[in-house]
């Protein structure tokens, strides 16, 4: 049995889904925690205008709301030139789960996402991905300099297993993000469709585990 969290760290309501998950993940610890990420808009090349500034702005008061979780918007409004590409720090999970796949994946996850969403940073550069990266598995007690996982996340097996993420994402018809499955044998089962809490999702684990327990048991 493992849970599956399906989500892109530039996606908002996976930022404030993070907080939720690490809560449930806590109280289910006899569950490993699998994640793929589903890349929300990876290889776009338009340009973040005024307009979609204030539509994401719009998305990150809402986040805010229900989450609690800090939001840099002046960041996101003082960018110039910007283009939203997500495959970048998602191929950063890719590789912080390459480089150490015993680690807490979920912590460098959010590490990627406080490092976009509240200290501004352009996590569409490989340089800032890897200092931030570098930094996560620094605290997580794994020693990887920002250059060797800069080097890692150039390497193209790297960007193939991206992309592998983004296409088991949607072969299991998972179109937003987030996304929270609980795999059973060869069952999975939904867990969450979006932005849920903790508390929602520990009774939607329990309800699939006694279902499943009760037809073990027929």
């Amino acid at each position: 049995m493992e849970l599956i969290f399906v989500g892109d760290p530039m996606c908002s309501w996976c930022y404030g889904f993070g907080k939720e998950l690490s809560e449930l993940t806590a109280r289910f610890p006899q569950l490993p925690l699998r994640i793929v990420v589903g890349g929300l808009r990876a290889g776009a090349t338009d340009v973040l205008d005024d307009a979609g500034k204030r539509m994401r702005l719009q998305h990150w008061a809402r986040v805010e709301q229900a989450s609690g979780l800090p939001f840099n918007r002046q960041g996101l409004l003082d960018r110039t030139g910007f283009v939203y590409d997500t495959e970048p720090i998602c191929r950063a999970v890719v590789t912080a789960r390459d480089l150490a796949p015993e680690a807490d994946l979920l912590a460098v996850f959010r590490a990627l996402q406080h490092a976009f969403y509240v200290d501004a940073l352009d996590t569409t550069d490989g340089h800032v991905l890897a200092e931030a990266g570098s930094k996560a598995l620094s605290r997580l007690g794994v020693a990887v300099s920002a250059d060797a996982f800069l080097a890692r996340w150039q390497a193209p097996e790297i960007q193939a297993q991206a992309q592998a993420d983004f296409a088991l994402a949607r072969s299991w018809n998972i179109r937003s993000f987030p996304a929270l499955l609980l795999r059973i044998g060869n069952a999975l089962h939904s867990i969450a469709d979006g932005y849920s809490s903790a508390e929602m999702l520990e009774r939607h684990v329990n309800a699939v585990l006694e279902e499943t327990a009760a037809s073990a048991g027929t």
